[in-house]
């Protein structure tokens, strides 16, 4: 539906999302009839062939999908799935590359956008290492230094956690230091991306709905708009905290004040007299911490008390002579 289309473009604005991505689909140019479902959800199709077939739009619906996106502040992104797809999104002025995991040695497409020079966000859900390294290095014939990003992907919908894959990302960062990375999460969930965005991935993709229970085969891993708003709420205070590194010398000088208001000074758990010599199992150390320090009792042993002394006020070196 080219109308439910645009309304993501609203829905994704109206959840603070920084860009849309869809899929470019045309079945002559991707597909056969031998194409059986992943999931046979459809009413309508009889054939995968028939479904992306419906799933077609034409140049000029997909240049309004990019002007109204535009007009919402939306980076526009839509994964091609064929060279024609690839000509249509390049046309409209399409500033990056998504590639499906399932495409990752589809050396044709690859070819195409890495010619581009434009960046590329490769999906890995089903890719060994060594396949990473064919798709690296076959872009790299096209593109010697291409602006690249890793997404950590598990093509399974939903994705249970244990199969998200956050380990990956600490490898990806080691083995493919010139190489972004990010997570495309098909949990439903905020929590897989909740933990990427703590490990400083540099982008997340998650798929979203209008309501868990709306017709699709996607609408059990995709996030419902509360939950990209609490996503997108997580996203700024993982940004804030994990670009503001603390200095902690700095820091404790700043709370100079604060450490002496909690901090503990020598005082008698108990009433004293003038002239009581001080010993060690008179005292304690309550707050704050502006009379004399645990570290100095050593000086204050052996010492008498000037005049009498309450146990609830903080014993000062004035009190004290030899």
């Amino acid at each position: 539906s080219l109308g439910l289309a645009h309304s993501y473009i609203d829905l994704a604005s109206e959840v603070g999302a920084d860009a849309i991505k869809f899929q470019t689909h045309f079945a002559e140019e991707e597909s056969t009839l031998d194409e059986s479902f992943r999931v046979n959800f459809s009413y309508e199709d009889d054939t995968r062939f028939d479904y992306w077939k419906r799933m077609e739009f034409t140049p000029g619906q997909w240049e309004k999908l990019y002007e109204h996106a535009k007009e919402k502040n939306l980076i526009f992104l839509s994964t091609p799935f064929s060279i024609k797809a690839v000509n249509i999104l390049n046309d409209i002025g399409i500033s990056a590359w998504k590639i499906g995991s399932g495409d990752t040695l589809n050396h044709e497409l690859l070819e195409a956008v890495a010619r581009t020079r434009k960046p590329i966000l490769l999906s890995t859900g089903m890719s060994s290492y060594e396949d990473i390294d064919k798709s690296i290095n076959f872009i790299k014939k096209f593109n010697k230094k291409p602006k690249l990003l890793l997404f950590q992907c598990t093509t399974k919908y939903p994705s249970s956690f244990k199969d998200i894959g956050l380990n990956v990302l600490d490898i990806f960062r080691s083995k493919y230091k010139d190489t972004l990375i990010g997570l495309s999460d098909h949990s439903g969930s905020i929590y897989p991306t909740s933990a990427a965005f703590m490990k400083g991935v540099h982008l997340v993709e998650t798929h979203i709905c209008f309501h868990k229970s709306q017709f699709g085969p996607d609408s059990s891993s995709s996030l419902d708009p509360d939950q990209f708003k609490k996503l997108v709420e997580t996203r700024n205070i993982f940004f804030e905290m994990n670009s503001n590194p603390v200095d902690k010398n700095r820091l404790a000088s700043n709370l100079s004040k604060t450490s002496v208001l909690f901090g503990r000074s020598a005082c008698f758990k108990e009433p004293q007299l003038k002239g009581t010599k001080i010993l060690k199992r008179h005292l304690t150390f309550k707050k704050p911490g502006t009379g004399i320090k645990y570290e100095d009792i050593n000086k204050i042993i052996g010492k008498k008390l000037k005049k009498d002394k309450m146990h609830n006020r903080i014993l000062k070196w004035t009190d004290i002579t030899d």
